[in-house]
């Protein structure tokens, strides 16, 4: 018999509005970063900030957020989270100074700590096992739509109006987002317990400490100061955590979860993943707007067949899992993920877009594939009471997942991109291919502009190896530690009793 909710695929959607919101937002900020520059005077540190304030604050929170809603109810949690995101989008959008800009940022933060795994949280409580990786596809794929369609939104409005309209786009969806949870939503949560006052804030300090000493390595180099302060502080603190939340008598966390082969692999995997994605991003918005010279909004749509591939695919990784296992899916979209890193290792200076959008595809179907297989062993693996805080488990490790790849694959990037420029290059050049074509531009330098055009490709093929070399790790990590779920067997029918006289 099922145990869904009646309303189930109503509540999916507001949910899928809920996730839109918070997911093209960040998305969005990318496009926005030259009006910022110019109309609030943000130095390059104002941006970092501006950015990295909403990271911290969200990492950092997730864990005690999605533990608040297993206790208070996910339901609330969702409609503080959107509470919190539109009324400091709205003051962002009106904002007027970068220092306003940054704390109306990390005020997004807190409600999009809230909101995240709330989605993950509810979804998991209204779907039953046999429709609820079918749920999570179309939820990943609203995740992937946000993710590759916010930069043109945000080009469309920048097009046509200030640079704030990005911020105040989300006032009216978060305003309806709370307006339909309160009438869908049934509220849930899990059974009252003492507050873990002291676990809360040991994985506040060691998550925000571990995403800083990530953020600092992409800046300042792995051996910097405030690269290895960070780390230190991380260790010390995640340490202190686990220590602390096994002998807590009500933990806010339990560890024991992590003695699940499915659910330790299931978060492994989608570190994986992340890693995979951001870094695949980092590259290909810089190839298409340096190197062929797309601007934001033809830049996003060009992304477009990777959004479609992951789309169509999540069905294609529902039918795989379903027929095959988990682990067939994830490992079989891990591999699709690896071809496509391939393909892009592949591309060349005079190659132009048609390569690229076959890597694209071959990269959203490997995305596609994977994801719902990923996010629904660990969510199955969850026991009900712990909905919420396994679900900040994943988008905790997700969070660590794209800030490693932006530090590690941007590290790689970098590196190849220098290695690659001739030694007698301004400096600036040498390092950033957007400061070699502004230089190239002003000297009216036709061979400096092709030459940074060159070295890019190849520091982007250098990455993608190192995509490749990942994926193909992945898929034998994935295949070995996951396990299959025992198939239910069907009890015998009871023999009918003789009939009397026989």
């Amino acid at each position: 018999m099922s145990t869904s909710h009646p309303r189930r695929w109503w509540i999916l959607g507001v949910l899928c509005l809920s996730l839109l919101v918070l997911v093209i937002d960040n998305t969005v900020l990318n496009v926005a970063i030259p009006s910022l520059i110019r109309d609030l005077h943000a130095s390059n540190s104002d941006i970092q900030w501006i950015i990295d304030a909403y990271i911290l604050v969200f990492a950092g929170l997730l864990l005690t957020a999605g533990s608040l809603s297993d206790r208070h109810g996910r339901r609330r949690g969702l409609i503080i989270g959107l509470i919190l995101f539109g009324s400091a989008s709205l003051a962002a959008s009106f904002a007027d100074s970068p220092g306003q800009l940054i704390a109306t940022r990390a005020a997004m933060g807190v409600g999009g700590a809230f909101l995240m795994p709330g989605t993950l949280s509810i979804l998991t409580t209204v779907f039953d096992d046999a429709e609820r990786k079918k749920a999570i596809a179309i939820w990943s794929s609203v995740l992937m739509l946000g993710a590759v369609g916010g930069p043109t939104l945000g080009g469309l409005l920048l097009q046509h109006f200030w640079w704030g309209s990005v911020f105040l786009l989300n006032v009216p969806v978060a305003a309806l987002g709370i307006l339909a949870a309160l009438l869908i939503i049934p509220e849930s949560r899990g059974p009252a317990g003492r507050p873990d006052l002291a676990g809360a804030l040991l994985s506040m300090a060691g998550v925000t400490a571990l995403v800083w000493g990530v953020i600092a390595s992409a800046k300042d180099g792995w051996s910097a100061p405030r690269t290895l302060g960070g780390f230190a502080l991380a260790v010390v603190a995640l340490t202190a955590f686990a220590l602390w939340e096994r002998r807590c008598p009500e933990p806010m966390l339990p560890l024991a979860l992590f003695r699940d082969r499915n659910f330790s692999g299931a978060s492994l995997s989608i570190v994986l993943l992340s890693f995979s994605a951001g870094g695949c991003l980092l590259a290909l918005t810089q190839y298409l707007q340096f190197v062929l010279g797309y601007g934001p909004m033809k830049a996003g749509t060009a992304l477009i067949p990777m959004v479609a591939a992951a789309m169509a695919f999540n069905g294609v990784g529902v039918v795989v899992d379903k027929r095959f296992g988990a682990r067939v899916a994830l490992a079989a979209g891990l591999i699709l993920l690896t071809a496509g890193f391939a393909v892009l290792a592949s591309v060349g200076p005079g190659d132009g877009y048609v390569k690229l959008a076959v890597s694209l595809v071959i990269l959203g179907a490997g995305s596609g594939t994977a994801g719902p297989a990923a996010y629904g062993t660990l969510l199955a693996a969850l026991p009900p009471e712990r909905a919420g805080v396994g679900s900040a488990v994943n988008d905790t490790v997700q969070q660590v997942g794209q800030a490693l790849s932006v530090a590690v694959l941007g590290s790689v990037l970098t590196a190849a991109y220098t290695v690659k420029m001739p030694a007698d290059a301004a400096g600036p050049a040498r390092h950033s291919i957007g400061e070699a074509l502004a230089i190239a531009a002003a000297r009216g330098d036709a061979t400096l502009a092709r030459t940074a055009k060159d070295a890019f490709v190849h520091a982007m093929s250098t990455t993608s190896i190192v995509g490749v070399a990942g994926g193909i790790a992945a898929a034998v990590l994935a295949f070995s530690v996951l396990r299959p779920k025992p198939r239910a067997v069907p009890e015998p029918a009871p023999e009918p009793a003789a009939e009397a006289g026989h």
